[in-house]
């Protein structure tokens, strides 16, 4: 007698793919232990957390309603002309824009506004990609070259730096911290670069924010419609009772609440 074993190929081909996904979550999760390990950080690198480690910060704990409103530029020209239009007419003396390098380089005169008109400026690096991809060698690069840069265009020396889309480790923060820099992530996020309306952008703020915030917005091309919440939304964090600020304003003298890491 015989025993025949029939295998069904479309089962196999699916247990298969089961199979190698699940290897690749496990991957992708102890790759990225290390960024999601500091990513809840508040800590200012200058204060004690009974730890060495440089932290990022995405908002300070302080019972005054203040916020930081941020804003990231990495192209275009039409956008950030409007958006500094927006802030002096609502009496918004106080903002913090995160600028990529060769942005900064190609547009002087708007800089020369930003500066002209009090605003901090900050690095947003210098090819927006994402450092944790990068050796150590390459992000020390990265965040010398936009440096020098923005220096040379603003005659102002950056101490704070928000990396490419958010994306950072352990590596970048100590990195950054040998370089003079304060990495600065944010708390409330406007989702604007998404243009999914204006009535949307605004709730995305006016919703979350709480006092110590770091709000990020853009003020790219890409983001078409924050130029058009931008008033909406100063107005009704005025109204409630909200006065802004820089990001160094924000955590200088500030105890910023800690969050353990793994």
């Amino acid at each position: 007698m015989h025993t025949f074993w029939v295998i069904n190929g479309q089962k196999v081909k699916k247990y298969l793919i089961i199979v190698i996904a699940a290897l690749f979550t496990a991957g992708v999760i102890y790759v990225e232990r290390d960024a999601m390990s500091v990513f809840s950080s508040q800590m200012h690198p200058a204060q004690s957390s009974g730890s060495d480690d440089p932290q990022a910060i995405y908002r300070v704990t302080t019972n005054e309603k203040k916020l930081a409103l941020t804003f990231d530029i990495s192209w275009g020209q039409e956008r950030p002309g409007l958006i500094l239009d927006v802030l002096a007419e609502h009496g918004v003396d106080k903002a913090t824009f995160f600028l990529s390098a060769p942005w900064a380089e190609h547009h002087p005169e708007i800089v020369q506004r930003m500066k002209e008109m009090g605003y901090e400026i900050g690095s947003h690096g210098h090819k927006h990609i994402n450092y944790t991809r990068l050796k150590d060698e390459e992000i020390r690069e990265q965040i010398l070259k936009a440096h020098r840069m923005i220096r040379s265009v603003t005659g102002l020396t950056p101490t704070l730096l928000r990396p490419p889309n958010g994306d950072f480790d352990k590596r970048v923060l100590r990195i950054a911290e040998e370089l003079g820099y304060t990495v600065i992530l944010w708390h409330t996020d406007s989702n604007d670069w998404m243009n999914p309306g204006v009535e949307r952008i605004v709730n995305n703020v006016v919703s979350n924010v709480q006092p110590g915030d770091i709000v990020l917005l853009h003020a790219s091309d890409s983001a078409k419609q924050t130029h058009e919440a931008l008033p909406h939304i100063i107005r009704q964090l005025k109204a409630e009772g909200y006065r802004f600020v820089t990001v160094t304003e924000l955590i200088t003298g500030t105890e910023s609440q800690i969050k353990e890491l793994d």
